[in-house]
């Protein structure tokens, strides 16, 4: 019996261990780059700012201001700090982020995905959460499968 391993696939995330040089630190743009690179928003060598934006926009709002914004705040924010973008365009990346587990919705306002535990509006709680969330998750069934697998009989001689 073969096995449908894209039915077995729940989620999938990337986490990049990228170097922070000096450039990168050295304007806005260049860490949000680096940020959605790390997090898998965008990929290697990906030239389109979209993204980028809408993923600024949600750090401004979430970590500056302490607030969840709604649509028209993102799409004023991003016009006044990036380009304009129209609203379909917003929806489809927020929507791409919401389904990477970054980003969650509830009554028109848009935010991070909440910690488990502690202060939603401090970054460092909020990356730590996500990180140990996303390893624990795939760790406790890996651990199973190993456990598993350690038991069966291979017939295997030494």
């Amino acid at each position: 019996m073969e096995l449908n391993e894209a039915a077995l696939i729940e989620s999938e995330f990337t986490i990049r261990d990228l170097r922070l040089s000096k450039e990168v630190m050295e304007t806005r743009r260049s860490i949000i780059r680096w940020l959605a690179l790390s997090l898998g928003v965008i990929n290697p060598g990906e030239s389109r700012l979209s993204s980028l934006s809408v993923l600024d926009a949600l750090v401004y709002f979430q970590f500056t201001k302490n607030v969840d914004p709604e649509v028209p705040q993102l799409i004023g924010y991003i016009g006044k700090n990036w380009e304009s973008i129209n609203e379909k365009t917003l929806r489809y990346h927020l929507l791409r982020m919401k389904k990477m587990g970054i980003v969650e919705n509830s009554k028109g306002k848009f935010y991070f995905r909440p910690p488990a535990v502690g202060e939603r509006f401090d970054a460092a709680n909020w990356i730590n959460s996500f990180f140990e969330s996303k390893y624990r998750d795939v760790g406790t069934k890996v651990t199973e499968v190993l456990k598993e697998l350690k038991s069966k009989n291979y017939g295997v001689v030494e």
